[in-house]
């Protein structure tokens, strides 16, 4: 974040949460003990997949990601979760990631430096074999990878690329409660374990999804998608 007071450079932090309402922080692997201790729960956290479309605001980009990342959800409005606007103020400062500790708008130095650093993943925190077994199969079947295959395919296949699309869309939409009812899964986790709906997501490839009351799945185009 630019101090844009160039007159009278700032040097230390004035509590003015503008970091904190810009977005939310990614995790780092060293953040796993906050995690483990209970200061941030799973319900907190929602999962950029692998090959997912986001905003980098410290490169100021979109990018896809080439893993897995694990982020501190928003409010609706924007800004952490974790952020007292009316106090002006970390809920969890005493314990926050390692990215907020490191954060100083005037100087950004460490703050990249720890930014460069390991990334902390659904698997350094999911311990349960059948859950990971189930995050594993997801990716499986609901891969951005896959996903793009098919999207780039309509433009030749038509119609049977289109069912594909909506084929995968329509798996995970389902699937999550189903594992709901199955499994006894927090429903406020289920972003953390299988990362944002792809019926959500799937705007990162110019489409939108139009549910109907019946359930029944449409698509249709978005002025903006990703190249490639």
């Amino acid at each position: 974040m630019k101090n844009n007071r160039s007159e009278h450079p700032r040097t230390h932090c004035i509590r003015c949460g503008e970091c904190c309402i810009v977005a939310s922080p990614t995790l780092q692997a060293q953040d796993l003990p906050l995690i483990q201790g209970g200061a941030i729960a799973a319900r907190d956290l929602f999962t950029i997949r692998q090959g997912e479309l986001v905003w980098d605001n410290v490169i100021e980009a979109f990018t896809v990601t080439g893993q897995d990342i694990l982020k501190v959800r928003e409010k609706q409005e924007g800004g952490c979760v974790f952020f007292d606007d009316n106090a002006k103020a970390c809920t969890i400062y005493e314990k926050r990631p390692a990215q907020c500790a490191a954060m100083a708008c005037w100087d950004m130095a460490e703050f990249m430096r720890v930014y460069k650093g390991a990334k902390l993943a659904r698997r350094d925190v999911v311990k349960d074999g059948v859950v990971l077994g189930l995050i594993e199969a997801h990716e499986r079947r609901c891969s951005y990878e896959a996903l793009q295959a098919h999207v780039k395919a309509i433009e030749t296949d038509g119609e049977k690329a289109v069912e594909k699309v909506i084929g995968l869309l329509k798996f995970d939409h389902q699937m999550r409660p189903f594992l709901l009812q199955k499994l006894g899964l927090n429903p406020d986790e289920m972003d953390f374990l299988f990362g944002r709906p792809l019926a959500d997501t799937v705007v990162m490839f110019g489409l939108k999804v139009v549910r109907e009351p019946d359930g029944t799945f449409f698509l249709t185009r978005v002025e903006k998608r990703v190249p490639g």
